[in-house]
């Protein structure tokens, strides 16, 4: 199950991936918001991003203008690598290579047809295991742990 959150920069482009995920059978939960008021995307971003790391959900989409204040947002929730995509090949990169489990997209970066093809990517590319990309994940997990002292 994918959990979804957005602030009101990325209402529309969000509706978009809603009706993806309902073209494709693809569960989901809204965390909101819900319509195009000025909102605090960290509010948004913490949302996805501690129901993520919680386990209740496999991955997390969090969208804004930029993608870049939600995704530092869901970055700061322990057990969140949050990656900030605009084309499709970091988005494949960063599920293997990072094993990321929140996308970011920036409503006002990429354009709806190129973020649903990012969204495919990202939700479709498997984390293969390789052994040098755990002991990197493995490493960042440790700083965090570290941080977190």
């Amino acid at each position: 199950m994918i959990a979804i959150g957005c602030d009101h920069g990325g209402y529309e482009l969000k509706q978009e991936i809603l009706k993806y995920f309902a073209e494709n059978h693809i569960e989901y939960k809204d965390f909101g918001c819900y319509g195009k008021e000025s909102c605090d995307y960290p509010a948004f971003g913490q949302a996805v991003a501690r129901a993520v790391a919680s386990g209740e959900f496999e991955r997390g989409i969090v969208v804004c203008t930029t993608g870049i204040g939600i995704s530092i947002t869901a970055n700061k929730v322990k057990g969140i690598r949050c990656a900030l995509c605009a084309d499709t090949v970091s988005a494949r990169l960063t599920r293997e290579h990072n094993n990321a489990n929140v996308l970011a997209l920036g409503a006002g970066i990429v354009g709806p047809n190129l973020a649903l093809s990012i969204v495919e990517t990202f939700l479709n590319t498997e984390f293969p295991g390789e052994e040098k990309h755990c002991r990197r994940v493995a490493a960042i997990q440790a700083l965090e742990d570290e941080t977190m002292k």
